[in-house]
This record gives structure tokens, sequence and C-alpha cells, in this order.
């Protein structure tokens, strides 16, 4: 797999490890060092918070990748908001509860690296990515008859709407649910390509 597919799970481990390897900076995590041995271990030294303030700057370009692949902007909707609370924690906060800004700027990153695996498997590898009026997108959707639950993967047309679909299970003839374009739109797992280019339905 490409790393451009993993550059927010790349910063965001090393995010982690940056603070698990810091004790000294970040002493939620003091126990996991110690039983590591690592008690007053300092892994970068007083380069440690620069490090850090990388890895989260680089995870939140992964996850602006992954919109431009997937489209789904719940990853980023988590993922800004956490950074931005990362930042404000180390350089605008000077209360003396400013680390637990950072651990809940790292505990929004983990979730959003989370949602964004999940969104990225639903769309596959760029393996079946195509283009449509000069738009990258998915190819691959899963379809399920709403009769009798078969599923099996397809490859949409770009230049055509696929508006019938004969279920190989049981035979059945599938069309569009009302509003919907195809077949791909109302039993795929990925919409049709210009859905997804943002483009008006065949």
């Amino acid at each position: 797999m490409k790393i451009t597919n993993n550059i927010d799970k790349i910063g965001t481990l090393g995010l982690l490890i940056t603070a698990i390897f810091s004790p000294c900076c970040f002493p939620l995590f003091a126990f996991a060092a110690s039983a590591l041995g690592l008690g007053s271990f300092e892994l970068f030294g007083g380069w440690t918070m620069w490090i850090f303030q990388l890895m989260v700057l680089i995870s939140i370009i992964g996850f602006i990748i992954s919109y431009r692949k997937h489209r789904c902007t719940y990853p980023l909707l988590i993922a800004i908001p956490s950074g931005l609370l990362i930042f404000y924690g180390y350089h605008f906060n000077n209360s003396d509860y400013w680390t637990y800004f950072l651990y809940g700027g790292m505990l929004g990153l983990l979730i959003a690296t989370g949602v964004n695996y999940y969104r990225n498997k639903l769309h596959g590898s760029c393996e079946t990515c195509g283009t449509y009026n000069g738009k990258k997108v998915e190819l691959k959707s899963t379809l399920t008859c709403p009769k009798c639950g078969h599923k099996k993967d397809e490859i949409m047309p770009t230049d055509a709407c696929a508006y019938f679909y004969e279920c190989e299970n049981c035979k059945a003839r599938l069309k569009p649910l009302e509003g919907d374009c195809c077949v791909y739109c109302s039993f795929g797992s990925v919409k049709c390509p210009p859905i997804q280019a943002g483009d008006n339905c065949c």
C-alpha cells in the first residue's frame, strides 16, 4: 500500500511514541514509560515538543489526502479541532492544566485515525480507482440485493449508468430507488462516479 494512504496513521503513531517516550512532558504516560524502564528517559531531548507538533501536522496532512480520496468529512471534522486543541494547549494556555488539552487532542486524533481507516477500507485501494471528468473516483462498489441479501463486488462504468441489475443469486431485477439515478446509488457500498465527482447523475 502506498505511503500516502497511511500518512495519518504515521503521524498519529509518531505523536503517541513521542508522548510515551517523553514522560517528563507527558506525565500521563509516565507509568507506561516506567514499566519499560524509561522513567526519566527523554527520547528527543529539548526537541520533544517540536517533534510532537510536527507529527500532529503530518497526521492532519494525511487526513486531508484521505479526504480527497473518499470525500468523507468526518475524520477531518475530528482531526482539525483536535490539532487546534493541541496547539492551543501548548502555545496559548498558561494554566497548570495545559497538558490536558494535549491529551484531549491526542485522543481526538486517535479517534479520527480509526474513522479514517474505516472509510478508506470501505473505498478499497486505488487499484480500483478511475477518472471521471478529470477527478479521481472509486470504481469498485459492493452491490447488496435487497431481496436475498446476496453481495457482489462490481466495477462501475464511467461512461454509462447502470439502471438495471440482475442478482446472480435470486435473479431479481433491481432498479434504482426513487431519487437515485442508478443501482449503485441505491444498493452499492459506493455511489456512482458522477455523484462521487460532485456532478449531476447521468
